[in-house]
C-alpha cells in the first residue's frame, strides 16, 4: 500500500482536498490518510470538521496532497510550519497541490528554479510568495519532476486524473473519470480561466 497523505490546515478549502480526494481513492493500492501538524480536528473553510492523524504517525514517503484555501495565507508566514512542510515535502515521493497550496510549497524553496502553477484569482499574491518559481500564467496544471500543481479549486481534480494517466496509463484515468461522471479536462495546457 502506498499512503496518500492529505495535509489539512485551518481554512482549507474543501474542494481542493476532497476533489483530488474522490479520484486517488479510487486506486486500490492507495490508502487515504487525512493528516495536520499535531492531528486533532481541522475545520475547512467551509466549516467541515475532519480528524486528523499528526503527521509523525503516519508514513511519509508516498504521496502528499497540500490542498489551498484562505488558511494558506498566514501560514505562508509562519517558519515553524514551513519548516516541517519542506520535511515532510522532501520524504514524500510525489508532492500535489491545489490552488494556494502551491504558495506554501513555494515558500519552502523546494519550488525553486521549477515550473508551477496555481488560482488564476491569486496568481499574483502567490508569486509574491517566491519570485524564484517559474510561474505559469496559463495552465491547468503543471508536472516538474516530482511536483504536480493545478490551478484553482476544481482543476485539482484534473491534475489528479492526470497524475494517474502518468502512473496508470490514460484508460485507468478516463474510467475513473466516466465512474465519478466528470468530464476530465485533459490537457495541462488547456486553461479557460487564464486572464
Amino acid at each position: 500500500m502506498i499512503n496518500v497523505n492529505v495535509l489539512l490546515f485551518p481554512e482549507f478549502e474543501t474542494l481542493d482536498a476532497f476533489g483530488p480526494v474522490e479520484v486517488l481513492g479510487c486506486i486500490p493500492e492507495y490508502q487515504l490518510h487525512y493528516v495536520s501538524i499535531t492531528g486533532g480536528t481541522i475545520i475547512s473553510k467551509q466549516g467541515m470538521h475532519v480528524l486528523t492523524e499528526s503527521i509523525k504517525e503516519v508514513d511519509l514517503s508516498g504521496i502528499l496532497l497540500i490542498p489551498g484555501g484562505q488558511g494558506t495565507r498566514p501560514l505562508v508566514k509562519e517558519p515553524k510550519f514551513i519548516e516541517n512542510l519542506k520535511g515532510i515535502v522532501i520524504q514524500s515521493k510525489y508532492c500535489l497541490t491545489v490552488c494556494t497550496g502551491s504558495a506554501l510549497l513555494a515558500r519552502t524553496g523546494l519550488l525553486d528554479d521549477r515550473q508551477a502553477t496555481s488560482n488564476k484569482n491569486a496568481l499574483e499574491w502567490v508569486h509574491s510568495v517566491n519570485t524564484n518559481v517559474h510561474w505559469m500564467n496559463r495552465a491547468r496544471w503543471v508536472v516538474d519532476e516530482k511536483y504536480y500543481t493545478s490551478s484553482g479549486i476544481s482543476a485539482g481534480i484534473d491534475m489528479a486524473l492526470g497524475f494517474i494517466a502518468d502512473r496508470f496509463g490514460n484508460d485507468q484515468a478516463q474510467k475513473i473519470a466516466k465512474s465519478i461522471e466528470y468530464i476530465w479536462n485533459s490537457d495541462p495546457n488547456e486553461d479557460q480561466f487564464a486572464k
